[in-house]
């Protein structure tokens, strides 16, 4: 069986940056009991294998418990296998837990791996940033220096790429290289191969007049940063980030592999609910940034990004707004559906999504569906992974349940996706 138009499009969509809301208010701070986090993880003893990323003890206090019906709440009416999910408030553990089956008979754990997607680009974002701060690049340099075979590449910098403003179609979303990735999801991709649609389009606009998301961007921007620095982009964001803030369940696959414990995936992305976990990644960005991680890293990369920790408050605003805000918006060449209006209230920064004062990403591919969102007013970080049954609506489903957590948490900052 095939997938359908309908399921096709949703697919794409997934694959893409969130259609962002377009209201924004203040947070009142909500009255959350927290304790100590440990190095890695929450507080606590490990479980049996030593993992130090474990369910919060019982009994639970109010907030957590609360949280913990919520999310039982979503994961019954969105149909879900699983859910894994870590909040906290300045770094402090509220809730570590999940739900579910990874797989028949094998119940989830926060531990689990899975793919974090897009996740990578914020943190290639923030390397770039940190570059700029030590004066080894600056957010306007033309790639022709690094990239001199990418079409217009005196006219675009390192800004555009970082900031999807390139003007580059999408390769997710070209129908032909849908309908390869379809009939061959285990194909070993190559940045060349990806490249080679996109380049087959003209541009959407002139590099840097408007806004539209494209995974070539980052295939592109992992290919300077290793030439300006002379070292791998896995290798460099061990450095520069994921080190320094000790996500060591957080690393880089060049393989189809997945660390254990794995989370494992389910889609009806080509018809029949089928496993997906080992599906190739390849695809998704460039090779050393295709990413795993679990619950607890994921919620440390909320707080740390979303607050700038590795980043200058200069730095740190730029990364919320590198002048994106007023971009984007129809055309005759290109649709409002493709060219999103980019708002103060929802847009996209250097490698991150901003809602509602909220900082995020929200991966969703391959039957894995995560987001890491972080409200810097409150503190507040929400990581949120979920796997589907066959009966799960289309979208990314973790997105949900974290909206319907930050709805109680902090009422006043809706975290609104959809």
């Amino acid at each position: 069986m095939r997938p359908t138009p309908t399921r096709r499009r949703s697919r794409r969509a997934l694959l893409c940056a969130a259609l962002l809301a377009l209201t924004v208010q203040t947070a009142a701070a909500p009255a959350l009991a927290s304790r100590p986090e440990g190095p890695g993880g929450p507080g606590g003893p490990g479980r049996p294998g030593g993992s130090d990323c474990v369910r919060t003890e019982r009994p639970l206090d109010g907030t957590a418990r609360r949280i913990l019906d919520i999310t039982r709440r979503a994961k019954t009416d969105l149909k879900l296998n699983s859910v894994e999910l870590r909040v906290t408030v300045d770094g402090r553990e509220i809730l570590t837990d999940a739900l579910g089956e990874s797989m028949t008979g094998v119940p989830a754990e926060p531990d689990m791996h899975f793919r974090a997607g897009s996740v990578a680009f914020a943190h290639i974002g923030t390397v770039l940033l940190q570059l700029v701060e030590e004066g080894r690049v600056d957010l306007d340099d033309t790639v022709e220096q690094w990239l001199p075979g990418v079409p217009k590449a005196s006219r675009i910098t390192l800004r555009m790429l970082a900031t999807n403003t390139t003007g580059l179609h999408d390769y997710v979303t070209d129908p032909a290289f849908d309908a390869e990735l379809e009939a061959h999801p285990f194909r070993q991709w190559s940045p060349a191969q990806l490249l080679s649609y996109p380049y087959r389009h003209s541009f959407w606009y002139e590099p840097g007049t408007s806004w539209s998301y494209s995974h070539a961007n980052y295939l592109l921007l992992v290919q300077a940063l290793e030439k300006i620095t002379g070292t791998r982009i896995d290798r460099l964001v061990r450095e520069r980030v994921t080190g320094p803030l000790g996500m060591r369940n957080t690393r880089n696959g060049f393989t189809p592999d997945i660390p254990r414990p794995v989370l494992h995936a389910f889609t009806s992305e080509r018809g029949p609910y089928e496993e997906s976990t080992f599906w190739n990644p390849s695809w998704t960005t460039a090779p050393g940034a295709v990413i795993t991680t679990h619950v607890c890293d994921l919620a440390t990369s909320a707080r740390a990004i979303g607050s700038g920790e590795l980043l200058s408050y200069r730095s740190y605003r730029t990364l919320l707004n590198p002048g994106t805000v007023g971009l984007g918006g129809g055309t005759a060449r290109c649709p409002a559906s493709i060219c999103l209006k980019q708002t103060e209230a929802k847009h996209f920064g250097l490698g991150v999504i901003v809602i509602n004062g909220w900082v995020l990403q929200n991966p969703s591919f391959s039957g894995y569906a995560a987001i890491q969102a972080y409200l810097p007013s409150k503190r507040l970080a929400i990581a949120v992974s979920a796997t589907k049954t066959a009966t799960t609506p289309d979208g990314n489903q973790a997105e949900v349940v974290a909206e319907r957590i930050a709805a109680v948490l902090a009422p006043h900052a809706p975290l609104a996706l959809s």
